[in-house]
């Protein structure tokens, strides 16, 4: 029964990867045939089928959370998977691994398809959405966390940033890359069940506000994009750099125009 339970709460968390993998067949192998979520002709591109992951795991860790048999599968799960003698902290560092991912990829050689300063704005965007929806249901739900020290347990806010930044790595560098961090994330949230931190439904709703936050950073691009080329446009008609040589001294001269 054990086993099961760990299979099952292993397959919610992995079940975004199956939807996100019906891409063209060579998005595998190239990332500009990645399917975009993210604009045409300036405009956001929103499709109904985008949500169903997010809607999916947030509806399942809400009955979860909220029916007598949601908490009782929480119990048996938690069961299964609580730690027996010691605690691990990695999940509290792990957390922001995809995140990291997101700029450290292109460091290693793997094409994204933005810029530093653009992944950093979509990054930003869909962090402060899952920071916002994430602390408002935990300040609404207060559901009590397994280990009784708080009540602020639903949903999973390492769980959100996780699959967060396993949605920002799939966005900018296709199927394969996307693999391996929603992996990283599965591992983070089934963690926080062994270390007594969150029930198993915390977990499932805080990979689905993860992911929808990540969406967001996304759909908004269009609009925060153009908001930093404004900024950066900006910036280069107030600044200017010049190279000078005068006799045997030579330097760069800089200007910048308040």
């Amino acid at each position: 029964m054990k086993k099961r339970l760990c299979i099952l709460l292993t397959a919610c968390l992995c079940f975004c990867l199956p939807a996100h993998s019906q891409v063209q067949a060579d998005s595998l192998a190239c990332y500009n045939t990645i399917a975009s979520e993210e604009q045409t002709d300036g405009k956001p591109v929103f499709h109904p089928k985008q949500l169903i992951f997010p809607a999916v795991a947030i509806t399942l860790g809400s009955v979860g959370a909220s029916t007598s048999f949601g908490k009782k599968v929480n119990r048996e799960v938690r069961d299964a998977l609580r730690y027996r003698d010691h605690k691990m902290k990695a999940d509290d560092y792990l957390q922001y691994l995809p995140v990291v991912s997101v700029y450290g990829l292109s460091l290693l050689g793997a094409p994204a398809k933005h810029d530093y300063l653009e992944r950093t704005v979509i990054t930003a965007t869909a962090y402060a959405t899952m920071g916002v929806l994430v602390g408002s249901v935990k300040y609404l739900a207060k559901v009590r966390r397994p280990d009784s020290s708080s009540r602020n347990s639903f949903p999973s806010g390492h769980t959100a940033t996780a699959f967060m930044g396993a949605e920002l790595v799939r966005q900018e560098y296709g199927t394969w890359y996307g693999v391996a961090a929603y992996t990283v994330a599965t591992a983070i949230g089934v963690a926080r069940i062994y270390n007594d931190r969150h029930w198993a439904s915390d977990v499932v709703a805080g990979a689905g506000f993860g992911v929808l936050s990540a969406k967001v950073g996304y759909w908004l691009f269009p609009y925060t994009g153009r908001l930093l080329q404004k900024i950066t446009k900006k910036k280069k008609e107030n600044a200017s750099l010049v190279p000078f040589y005068t006799g045997g001294s030579g330097g760069i001269a800089f200007s910048y125009c308040f």
